[in-house]
């Protein structure tokens, strides 16, 4: 009985540090994953001589040699052209110029630039020592364009952003003031509101009978002033008639 249990325990042991090993197997491999990011535009104009475009990457189970920096730009109704082959835009005289400043981030700058550099400008990373697919990767693209005009100057973007604030400012004051006002209405006590509507009541219809007393008041008195004068027609023809007979 003890063989017959101790069989398919053996048996499930063994499938348990098999799939363990292939686990381990699994977990052991490292991809190689390069992901490349650039700024989708960059606009400029005339006056602008250098300008300098970003590349930022990472790498992911990569190994830690340098990997090789590849700049490419596509004009248009052209063939991609490759710029800097062979790390020749070191020299800073030269039209371009390749920079690492810090680890993963490069930089493309452009000298003397002029209209004809507008085009599509993509970044690429490699590793040389990597067989894996990932590990070659280009950047989506920065388009660089360069205006024949002269764009808003920077004093006037400050002047325009400092405008932008203000206003967000004076509305969000205003939106501040409008809620407090309303929660100020909706605060108030019903009670009142009805007293309010009584009292509101009560001056309409005291003005009412005012209004009612002195019409009354009125025709009275018309009232009376008619019969004042015919007392006094009547008087005098009473006092003429007398005077005749005698």
């Amino acid at each position: 009985m003890f063989n017959k249990m101790a069989t398919p325990n053996r048996v499930i042991t063994l499938i348990t540090l098999e799939f363990n090993l292939i686990l381990l197997y699994i977990g052991s491999t490292q991809t190689c994953i390069v992901q490349i990011a650039q700024p989708s535009l960059l606009e400029i104009d005339y006056t602008y001589k250098i300008i300098t475009i970003p590349c930022n990457f990472s790498a992911t189970n990569c190994s830690t040699s340098q990997p090789e920096v590849l700049w490419f730009r596509q004009k248009a109704e052209n063939q991609p052209e490759r710029l800097c082959p062979k790390d020749q835009c070191l020299d800073e005289a030269g039209k371009f110029t390749t920079k690492s400043q810090i680890p993963h981030q490069v930089f493309l700058t452009l000298n003397e630039v002029d209209v004809s550099d507008s085009a599509i400008y993509f970044c690429g990373i490699a590793f040389s020592d990597s067989i894996e697919p990932k590990s070659k990767q280009t950047g989506p693209g920065t388009t660089l364009v360069v205006r024949n005009e002269k764009l808003l100057s920077h004093e006037g973007e400050n002047i325009l952003i400092a405008f932008l604030a203000l206003l967000s400012f004076y509305i969000a004051i205003l939106s501040v003031i409008f809620i407090i006002i309303s929660k100020q209405l909706k605060l108030e006590p019903p009670n009142k509101r009805g007293s309010d509507k009584a009292s509101q009541k009560k001056r309409s219809a005291r003005r009412i009978f005012q209004e009612i007393a002195q019409e009354l008041y009125h025709r009275r008195y018309v009232e009376t002033k008619q019969e004042e004068r015919d007392d006094y027609i009547y008087e005098n023809r009473r006092a003429h008639s007398n005077f005749e007979k005698s």
